[in-house]
This record gives C-alpha cells, structure tokens and sequence, in this order.
C-alpha cells in the first residue's frame, strides 16, 4: 500500500457531539456487541458440537457466524471505546486495518449468502442428488472462495483508499473508517477511485443479488409443482430465514454505497452504518434459530449436557 499522506492519524467524529448521550450509547453498544459474540459464537459451538448439524447448510451458517463475529467486531469495541473515554482518535494504520478487515468479512458475507442460496437450490430442486451434488469438498471450495473474493475485493479498496492524500484535514466525519468519509476527506481527485469503488462493489453486490434471485427463482418453481402442501410448507421454512437475512443485508448495502456521491448524507449514513455494522450481525443468529426446530433441539441437548455435567 503506497502512502502519500502527510496524515498520521485521524479525528473520528463519531455519532453524536452529545456529551450526554455519550454513556447510554457506549452501554447499548456494548449490550448488542456482547449479544453478537454470544450469538455467533453460540451459534458456531453449537453446530460444531452436534452430529445432526454437520450438513452443508449448518457449514454455511457457521461461516456466516464467523464472518458476523468479524466484521462487527473490526468496528464495533472501537466505538464503544471511543464513547466511553472520549478519545476519538485512531492511528493511520488502524484506520487502515479496521477498513481492510470490515470490507473483506463485509463482502464475504455477500459471497456466503450467495453460496447458501445455491445450496437451498440444491436441496430444494434436486433434492435425491443433494448429497452427491454438495459434497464436502465443494462446500469447502465455495467458502474459500467467499474469502478469497471477499478479501481481494478489501484488498484492492484499501490499496487504492489509502494511496489517496490526506492533507487538508484528519477530521472524518463518520465513526469509523469508511470508503465515502475517507474520499469526503481526500485533497486527491477522487473521481476515478469512486468509479472503481462504485463499479467493484456494484459487481460484488449485483452478481451475489443475480445468484440469489436465480436460485430462488428456480426453488419457487420447483414449490408451484409440488403437490404435497407439507412438502411446500418444508420448502418455504427451508428459505424464510435465508430471505429474511438477504433481505435486510442487501437492503443496507445498497442503500449505503450503490447512489451517487452527491445524495450522500454522513447523518443519514452513520444511521444506516449503524444498522449493518452492529445491528445485522446480532439479528443473523436469530433469524436462523427462531422457528427453526433442528437447532431449538440442538441447544436443548446441549443444555441437558451440560445440567448433567454439573450433576455428575
């Protein structure tokens, strides 16, 4: 990553000059921070811990466990930090550090919900070959290479973000490091690095969006000829959650980087940054474990496990 900065350090102005308001939003911040990690994390021991969720779709759901963990967790102790002693300022290589690894888990989380609408495809369409059809190998294949596009795509935007001068002024008006404050803050010409911005992120955005609607296409077909309303009751549970979470993620994302520059609002951003940088990570567990009779299961085992454990 070249340097062309003379700025060692940036001011992140954060959510609220409010001095007052400071402390109830450090507490709300740690509360949904500590809701994530016991979520995610929950969520990735206990599919680890049981038999019966060692199948394709709980592999997926784990990944995207860990990718909520990731980059909740590359934003979300700094700002509490930041609320709670009122130092507001971060290093030039912590700024860089926190962007990379926000953009690369972010984006991998578009390649995984992509992945995890193909497998529905999968059970759903063709459910007599589902097991020779999502292998292990190729449930593995498909979520490195979530990573894989997920980081190169955080390493292109760093590398280019970073190249950028930032003479003029260490004052970001966001409270982390993010693509449209750092450009808002950059003496360069932007112009081309927003193209490449728009285009990259447009591609990552629309070609996960085309897998999605595609599989799904393809499952709501497959439902309309099925003649059992308890196989399509089934079918329908199967995709709820997943919706529901595609839905939400994709919703922010597009609302926060795919419109122009110049509809851009950092108040009406930092609302929208909020929802998808902390609240979304916390909802995923939720959404997946409510109404969803293999993981209630799960847990009550695990639960009795543990009640014995303690007996014994």
């Amino acid at each position: 990553m070249g340097n062309s900065s003379e700025v060692t350090e940036f001011i992140l102005l954060g959510l609220t000059d409010n001095s007052k308001l400071h402390l109830p939003l450090f507490l709300v911040f740690l509360f949904i921070y500590l809701l994530t990690l016991v979520g995610n994390l929950g969520m990735m021991v206990l599919i680890h811990s049981d038999s019966r969720l060692h199948t394709p779709m709980y592999f997926f759901l784990s990944n995207l466990s860990l990718v909520d963990v990731g980059y909740s967790s590359a934003v979300a102790p700094k700002v509490a930090a930041a609320l709670y002693s009122g130092n507001k300022v971060i290093s030039y290589s912590e700024c860089a550090a926190q962007f990379f690894f926000f953009v690369g888990f972010g984006t991998s989380e578009c390649y995984l919900l992509a992945a995890m609408a193909y497998d529905r495809h999968a059970a759903v369409c063709k459910p007599l070959h589902y097991t020779t059809t999502m292998t292990r190998g190729v449930c593995i294949c498909l979520v490195i290479g979530c990573y894989t596009f997920g980081f190169f795509n955080a390493f292109i935007h760093a590398g280019e973000t970073f190249s950028l001068s930032f003479c003029n002024s260490n004052v970001v008006h966001h409270f982390f490091c993010d693509i449209p404050p750092l450009l808002a803050l950059s003496c360069s010409d932007t112009h081309v690095l927003e193209l490449i911005s728009f285009f990259v992120i447009g591609f990552n955005v629309f070609f996960t969006i085309l897998v999605i609607l595609v599989s799904y296409l393809f499952i709501f077909i497959a439902i309309l000829k099925m003649h059992s309303a308890k196989g399509c009751q089934k079918a329908f549970s199967t995709c709820a959650s997943h919706l529901t979470a595609v839905s939400i993620f994709y919703g922010a994302i597009i609302f926060m980087y795919l419109q122009p520059e110049s509809s851009h609002s950092m108040d009406t951003d930092k609302i929208a940054s909020v929802f998808y940088t902390v609240v979304i990570p916390m909802l995923n567990p939720f959404i997946y474990s409510l109404r969803n009779k293999e993981v209630e299961n799960a847990l009550i085992k695990m639960i009795k496990q543990m009640r014995l454990s303690r007996n014994v």
